[in-house]
């Protein structure tokens, strides 16, 4: 860790206290710019607002993407909040309430995102009683499974998209409905890959998908959104995606799409969320105390699961691995292993297990890397009522207090009996 980083990282700590989630906006700039290098003749970005809606961050990341993909009413309003025009948001989700469906279209969304033929009566039914034509697209779920990725959602029974077995019936009854006008696809098949070729192939399956199925409904479609899949390195020891490698392997590909008349104006859309601000954020968990049991170091922390998931292993990990942390207050420490612990009481809050790291003192800050995406935003904070953790901003040096909850802070006079209640 370079030494300005770990100097702004102790400086959240010192300002705010741990738990505390960081977030470099540099950084996020920086991987916009590469993507738009490598990828920008034939793509825009959408960022998933599900990864990280933090409301001050996602102002500042609004001049960098095209559209906000939300998966709920309450995004919507999120990326309201961070000025985003309501027509540069699309709005994905495999259960969507009838009122979100409402609210969304009434307040002038850019497109619906239908993952089933069911949904699509629906917003034919709303769309008609508010009067409008509601752009949308379809939801694909391939029979084809991606290799090589973390989570992979095609080739069997998904709550996402329509199944490309239905996709033809699906197609004839979709366009037939009132107040909505399909104007493209959409597919996500697979998520968290560091192989470049295999998200070539899988966006091979996704051309061809799209080939046919805009053929099929007889449209030159408008929008066809690419689900990225581009993965970030969690552990000590694996390659990062090198995305240089799969820019030469899919912009051939899509050259070919855009020299067929029908794709020549199809805005390509690249969905991503962890690539672009995973490796910009950081998790800070403060050492509250040392314990030896049985021949084992453990060093207790004031984060645990409650604020961050997917480091302790629980966000679809079949077998746990040790996430990488950094000893912020200590880098030049004697290396010893630990057991790290949170605070929660129960028996699997584990932060790592058999980890090596620089001596870690009571005191000291550990930073778990790449948590800029699904960190708070997937963890739950309520458990146990600790506090939950605070948000900064790193933007040109400068740190910006992003919080956005401070539930179960403690007050600032405890009380001390019942009566204080009042």
């Amino acid at each position: 860790m370079e030494a300005t980083l770990r100097e702004n990282l102790l400086k959240a700590a010192a300002a705010q206290g741990t738990p505390a989630y960081v977030y470099d906006l540099d950084i996020i700039r920086g991987r916009y710019k590469r993507l738009k290098a490598l990828f920008g003749r034939h793509f825009g970005v959408s960022f998933a607002v599900k990864s990280n809606p933090n409301v001050e961050m996602l102002r500042r990341m609004l001049p960098e993407v095209v559209t906000y993909d939300v998966s709920s009413y309450a995004e919507v309003e999120r990326a309201m909040d961070a000025g985003c025009p309501t027509a540069r948001m699309t709005f994905s989700g495999p259960a969507k309430r009838v009122g979100e469906i409402e609210n969304a279209l009434r307040a002038g969304l850019g497109e619906l995102v239908l993952e089933s033929v069911a949904e699509a009566g629906i917003a034919s039914k709303v769309a008609v009683e508010l009067g409008i034509t509601q752009d949308v697209l379809i939801r694909i779920n391939p029979a084809t499974s991606p290799r090589h990725f973390g989570v992979n959602m095609a080739g069997k029974a998904s709550q996402f998209g329509i199944d490309e077995e239905e996709i033809e019936p699906a197609i004839d009854t979709i366009k037939a409905l009132p107040g909505l006008n399909l104007i493209g696809f959409h597919i996500y098949s697979g998520t968290n890959s560091l192989k470049a070729e295999a998200i070539s192939e899988n966006y091979g399956i996704f051309i061809t998908l799209f080939r046919h199925c805009s053929a099929y409904a007889g449209i030159t479609p408008r929008k066809l959104i690419f689900g990225s899949g581009f993965g970030v390195p969690y552990i000590d020891g694996d390659q990062s995606l090198d995305v240089d490698a799969l820019a030469e392997l899919v912009m051939p590909q899509l050259d070919e799409l855009r020299a067929d008349p029908r794709f020549a104006k199809s805005e390509c859309i690249l969905e991503m969320g962890r690539w672009l601000v995973g490796p910009a954020g950081w998790m800070l968990t403060g050492v509250i105390a040392e314990k030896r049991s049985r021949g084992v170091d453990i060093r207790l922390c004031d984060a645990g699961f409650n604020n961050h998931l997917a480091a302790c292993g629980m966000m679809g990990t079949v077998i746990r691995r040790n996430w990488s942390f950094t000893n912020v207050s200590n880098p030049e420490g004697e290396p010893e292993k630990y057991n790290l612990v949170g605070p929660l009481c129960t028996t699997i809050d584990i932060l790592a297990s058999d980890i090596t790291l620089p001596k870690v003192r009571t005191g000291d800050v550990l930073a778990v890397s790449n948590s800029g995406a699904y960190g708070i935003t997937a963890s739950p904070t309520r458990f146990i009522s600790h506090p939950e953790p605070v948000e900064m901003i790193i933007d040109g040096g400068a740190l910006v207090d992003a919080t956005e909850s401070r539930l179960n802070h403690w007050r600032a006079k405890p009380r001390t009996k019942l009566s204080d209640a009042a």
